[in-house]
Protein backbone atom coordinates (compact mmCIF):
# COMPACT_ATOMS: atom_id res chain seq x y z
CA UNK A 1 0.00 0.00 0.00
CA UNK A 2 1.29 3.46 -0.94
CA UNK A 3 0.45 6.96 0.18
CA UNK A 4 -1.79 7.42 -2.87
CA UNK A 5 -3.76 4.17 -2.66
CA UNK A 6 -7.51 4.68 -2.09
CA UNK A 7 -8.66 3.90 1.42
CA UNK A 8 -9.94 0.40 2.15
CA UNK A 9 -13.38 1.75 3.08
CA UNK A 10 -14.78 3.42 0.00
CA UNK A 11 -17.99 4.40 -1.76
CA UNK A 12 -18.82 4.23 -5.45
CA UNK A 13 -19.34 7.75 -6.80
CA UNK A 14 -21.47 8.59 -9.84
CA UNK A 15 -20.96 11.87 -11.69
CA UNK A 16 -23.03 13.24 -14.55
CA UNK A 17 -20.67 15.32 -16.66
CA UNK A 18 -21.13 17.78 -19.53
CA UNK A 19 -18.33 19.01 -21.75
CA UNK A 20 -17.42 20.87 -24.91
CA UNK A 21 -15.18 18.39 -26.70
CA UNK A 22 -13.83 20.88 -29.26
CA UNK A 23 -10.37 21.21 -27.72
CA UNK A 24 -9.97 17.61 -26.54
CA UNK A 25 -8.65 14.47 -28.23
CA UNK A 26 -11.65 12.44 -27.13
CA UNK A 27 -12.60 11.04 -23.74
CA UNK A 28 -10.06 8.26 -23.17
CA UNK A 29 -6.68 9.13 -21.68
CA UNK A 30 -3.84 9.37 -24.21
CA UNK A 31 -0.17 10.04 -23.74
CA UNK A 32 0.80 13.64 -24.54
CA UNK A 33 -2.77 14.56 -25.55
CA UNK A 34 -5.40 16.58 -23.72
CA UNK A 35 -8.46 14.41 -23.09
CA UNK A 36 -11.63 14.61 -21.02
CA UNK A 37 -10.60 11.65 -18.85
CA UNK A 38 -7.14 13.10 -18.37
CA UNK A 39 -8.38 16.49 -17.13
CA UNK A 40 -11.24 15.02 -15.09
CA UNK A 41 -9.10 12.36 -13.42
CA UNK A 42 -6.38 14.84 -12.53
CA UNK A 43 -8.94 17.16 -10.94
CA UNK A 44 -10.62 14.37 -8.95
CA UNK A 45 -7.25 13.14 -7.67
CA UNK A 46 -6.31 16.66 -6.64
CA UNK A 47 -9.49 16.97 -4.55
CA UNK A 48 -9.42 13.45 -3.06
CA UNK A 49 -5.64 13.25 -2.74
CA UNK A 50 -5.43 9.67 -3.97
CA UNK A 51 -5.36 7.90 -7.34
CA UNK A 52 -8.67 7.12 -8.99
CA UNK A 53 -9.66 4.89 -11.89
CA UNK A 54 -12.71 6.33 -13.63
CA UNK A 55 -15.15 4.42 -15.84
CA UNK A 56 -17.37 6.22 -18.35
CA UNK A 57 -20.67 5.27 -19.96
CA UNK A 58 -19.35 5.88 -23.48
CA UNK A 59 -16.00 6.97 -24.86
CA UNK A 60 -16.57 9.97 -27.11
CA UNK A 61 -14.23 10.70 -30.02
CA UNK A 62 -12.16 13.84 -30.55
CA UNK A 63 -14.39 16.88 -30.95
CA UNK A 64 -17.57 15.16 -29.72
CA UNK A 65 -19.50 16.79 -26.88
CA UNK A 66 -21.58 15.48 -23.98
CA UNK A 67 -24.42 16.73 -21.85
CA UNK A 68 -25.13 13.51 -19.97
CA UNK A 69 -21.87 11.56 -19.80
CA UNK A 70 -21.72 9.37 -16.69
CA UNK A 71 -18.54 8.37 -14.86
CA UNK A 72 -17.99 6.20 -11.79
CA UNK A 73 -15.06 5.78 -9.42
CA UNK A 74 -14.29 5.02 -5.77
CA UNK A 75 -13.80 7.61 -3.03
CA UNK A 76 -13.72 7.59 0.78
CA UNK A 77 -17.11 7.10 2.42
CA UNK A 78 -16.54 10.44 4.14
CA UNK A 79 -16.38 12.34 0.84
CA UNK A 80 -18.27 15.63 0.81
CA UNK A 81 -20.13 15.46 -2.50
CA UNK A 82 -21.10 19.14 -2.48
CA UNK A 83 -17.48 20.15 -2.00
CA UNK A 84 -16.32 17.61 -4.58
CA UNK A 85 -18.68 18.94 -7.23
CA UNK A 86 -17.91 22.57 -6.42
CA UNK A 87 -14.16 22.00 -6.44
CA UNK A 88 -14.20 20.10 -9.72
CA UNK A 89 -16.28 22.79 -11.41
CA UNK A 90 -13.95 25.50 -10.13
CA UNK A 91 -11.00 23.71 -11.72
CA UNK A 92 -12.59 22.45 -14.92
CA UNK A 93 -15.28 24.86 -16.09
CA UNK A 94 -16.36 25.96 -18.60
CA UNK A 95 -14.98 23.18 -20.83
CA UNK A 96 -16.02 20.44 -18.39
CA UNK A 97 -18.85 20.73 -15.86
CA UNK A 98 -20.01 18.22 -13.25
CA UNK A 99 -23.81 18.49 -13.35
CA UNK A 100 -24.42 16.16 -10.40
CA UNK A 101 -22.56 13.98 -7.91
CA UNK A 102 -24.03 11.17 -5.84
CA UNK A 103 -23.16 7.95 -4.06
CA UNK A 104 -24.23 5.02 -6.24
CA UNK A 105 -25.04 1.45 -5.27
CA UNK A 106 -22.07 -0.74 -4.41
CA UNK A 107 -20.57 -2.18 -7.56
CA UNK A 108 -22.22 0.38 -9.87
CA UNK A 109 -20.39 0.57 -13.19
CA UNK A 110 -21.07 3.54 -15.47
CA UNK A 111 -20.44 1.49 -18.59
CA UNK A 112 -21.71 -2.02 -17.89
CA UNK A 113 -24.82 -0.98 -15.96
CA UNK A 114 -26.05 1.36 -18.70
CA UNK A 115 -29.29 0.16 -20.31
CA UNK A 116 -29.23 2.65 -23.18
CA UNK A 117 -27.41 5.70 -24.52
CA UNK A 118 -28.97 8.63 -26.37
CA UNK A 119 -27.11 10.89 -28.79
CA UNK A 120 -28.15 14.09 -30.51
CA UNK A 121 -26.68 15.46 -33.71
CA UNK A 122 -27.26 19.13 -34.58
CA UNK A 123 -27.35 20.66 -38.05
CA UNK A 124 -27.66 24.29 -39.12
CA UNK A 125 -29.35 24.17 -42.52
CA UNK A 126 -29.15 27.71 -43.84
CA UNK A 127 -27.48 29.51 -46.73
CA UNK A 128 -25.27 31.38 -44.24
CA UNK A 129 -23.37 29.74 -41.36
CA UNK A 130 -24.06 30.57 -37.72
CA UNK A 131 -20.83 31.55 -35.92
CA UNK A 132 -22.43 30.99 -32.52
CA UNK A 133 -23.13 27.31 -33.30
CA UNK A 134 -19.98 26.61 -35.29
CA UNK A 135 -18.49 24.44 -32.50
CA UNK A 136 -21.64 22.40 -31.86
CA UNK A 137 -23.50 21.99 -35.17
CA UNK A 138 -22.72 20.91 -38.73
CA UNK A 139 -23.45 23.67 -41.23
CA UNK A 140 -25.16 22.21 -44.32
CA UNK A 141 -25.61 24.98 -46.85
CA UNK A 142 -28.00 23.34 -49.31
CA UNK A 143 -31.66 22.75 -48.32
CA UNK A 144 -32.50 19.43 -46.68
CA UNK A 145 -35.86 17.76 -47.24
CA UNK A 146 -37.15 16.99 -43.73
CA UNK A 147 -39.71 14.47 -45.03
CA UNK A 148 -36.97 12.47 -46.75
CA UNK A 149 -34.79 12.66 -43.64
CA UNK A 150 -37.59 11.25 -41.50
CA UNK A 151 -38.42 8.44 -43.92
CA UNK A 152 -34.78 7.41 -44.07
CA UNK A 153 -34.33 7.58 -40.27
CA UNK A 154 -37.11 5.04 -39.69
CA UNK A 155 -34.98 2.32 -41.32
CA UNK A 156 -32.62 2.10 -38.35
CA UNK A 157 -35.13 1.27 -35.61
CA UNK A 158 -34.86 -2.33 -34.37
CA UNK A 159 -32.08 -4.91 -34.19
CA UNK A 160 -29.74 -4.79 -37.20
CA UNK A 161 -26.17 -5.49 -38.18
CA UNK A 162 -24.72 -1.97 -38.55
CA UNK A 163 -21.49 -3.04 -40.29
CA UNK A 164 -22.27 -0.60 -43.12
CA UNK A 165 -22.27 2.25 -40.60
CA UNK A 166 -19.35 1.38 -38.31
CA UNK A 167 -15.60 1.42 -38.38
CA UNK A 168 -14.17 -2.06 -38.04
CA UNK A 169 -13.68 -3.06 -34.40
CA UNK A 170 -11.44 -5.68 -32.76
CA UNK A 171 -11.38 -9.18 -34.24
CA UNK A 172 -14.44 -11.12 -33.17
CA UNK A 173 -16.49 -8.08 -32.11
CA UNK A 174 -20.09 -7.80 -33.28
CA UNK A 175 -21.71 -4.89 -35.11
CA UNK A 176 -25.26 -5.99 -34.27
CA UNK A 177 -27.06 -3.29 -32.29
CA UNK A 178 -30.64 -2.55 -31.23
CA UNK A 179 -31.84 0.99 -31.94
CA UNK A 180 -34.79 2.09 -29.83
CA UNK A 181 -35.39 5.50 -31.38
CA UNK A 182 -34.30 7.28 -34.56
CA UNK A 183 -35.95 10.59 -35.41
CA UNK A 184 -35.49 14.14 -36.64
CA UNK A 185 -36.67 17.23 -34.76
CA UNK A 186 -37.24 20.56 -36.50
CA UNK A 187 -36.12 23.26 -34.05
CA UNK A 188 -37.09 26.06 -36.43
CA UNK A 189 -35.00 28.77 -38.09
CA UNK A 190 -33.11 26.20 -40.14
CA UNK A 191 -31.91 24.16 -37.15
CA UNK A 192 -32.43 20.38 -37.25
CA UNK A 193 -31.66 17.79 -34.60
CA UNK A 194 -31.27 14.05 -35.09
CA UNK A 195 -31.96 11.92 -32.03
CA UNK A 196 -30.97 8.27 -31.73
CA UNK A 197 -31.18 5.97 -28.73
CA UNK A 198 -29.83 2.43 -28.51
CA UNK A 199 -28.59 -0.12 -26.03
CA UNK A 200 -25.07 0.45 -27.37
CA UNK A 201 -23.28 1.88 -30.41
CA UNK A 202 -20.41 0.87 -32.67
CA UNK A 203 -17.44 3.14 -33.33
CA UNK A 204 -18.58 6.16 -35.43
CA UNK A 205 -22.01 4.58 -35.93
CA UNK A 206 -24.03 7.75 -35.27
CA UNK A 207 -21.86 9.99 -37.42
CA UNK A 208 -21.96 7.46 -40.28
CA UNK A 209 -25.75 7.27 -40.05
CA UNK A 210 -26.10 11.06 -40.02
CA UNK A 211 -23.78 11.49 -42.99
CA UNK A 212 -25.84 9.02 -45.01
CA UNK A 213 -29.15 10.54 -43.89
CA UNK A 214 -27.99 13.96 -45.03
CA UNK A 215 -27.29 12.53 -48.48
CA UNK A 216 -30.90 11.32 -48.54
CA UNK A 217 -32.11 14.72 -47.37
CA UNK A 218 -30.17 16.38 -50.19
CA UNK A 219 -31.77 14.08 -52.76
CA UNK A 220 -28.58 12.17 -53.50
CA UNK A 221 -30.11 8.92 -52.21
CA UNK A 222 -33.66 7.63 -52.05
CA UNK A 223 -34.80 7.01 -48.46
CA UNK A 224 -35.74 3.44 -49.40
CA UNK A 225 -32.16 2.72 -50.48
CA UNK A 226 -31.00 2.79 -46.87
CA UNK A 227 -32.68 -0.55 -46.23
CA UNK A 228 -30.41 -2.25 -48.77
CA UNK A 229 -27.42 -0.22 -47.54
CA UNK A 230 -28.01 -1.52 -44.02
CA UNK A 231 -28.48 -5.10 -45.25
CA UNK A 232 -25.28 -4.99 -47.33
CA UNK A 233 -23.05 -4.84 -44.21
CA UNK A 234 -20.49 -3.01 -46.36
CA UNK A 235 -19.03 0.29 -45.15
CA UNK A 236 -18.41 1.37 -48.74
CA UNK A 237 -22.17 1.42 -49.36
CA UNK A 238 -22.87 4.12 -46.77
CA UNK A 239 -22.17 7.83 -47.03
CA UNK A 240 -19.61 10.16 -45.56
CA UNK A 241 -18.98 10.35 -41.82
CA UNK A 242 -20.58 13.52 -40.43
CA UNK A 243 -18.23 15.96 -38.64
CA UNK A 244 -17.57 15.21 -34.98
CA UNK A 245 -18.52 18.65 -33.64
CA UNK A 246 -22.24 18.19 -34.31
CA UNK A 247 -22.50 15.13 -32.06
CA UNK A 248 -23.42 15.12 -28.38
CA UNK A 249 -23.84 12.24 -25.92
CA UNK A 250 -27.10 13.48 -24.47
CA UNK A 251 -28.27 10.98 -21.86
CA UNK A 252 -27.53 7.54 -20.42
CA UNK A 253 -30.26 5.38 -18.94
CA UNK A 254 -29.82 2.92 -16.05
Amino acid sequence: MTLFDPPATSARIKLVVAYDGSDFHGFARQRDQRTIAGDLTAAIERVLRHDVDITCAGRTDAGVHAWGQVVSFDAPTTVDLVRLQSSLNSMLNPAIVVRSAEIAAAGFDARHDAQWRAYRYSIVNRAVADPFRARSAWWVEHPLDLHRLRLAADVFVGEHDFASFCRRGPEGSTTVRTVLESRWVDEGDGCLRYEIRAHAFCWQMVRSIVGTLVEAGLGRRKPGELTSTLAARDRARAGQVAPAHGLCLWEVGY
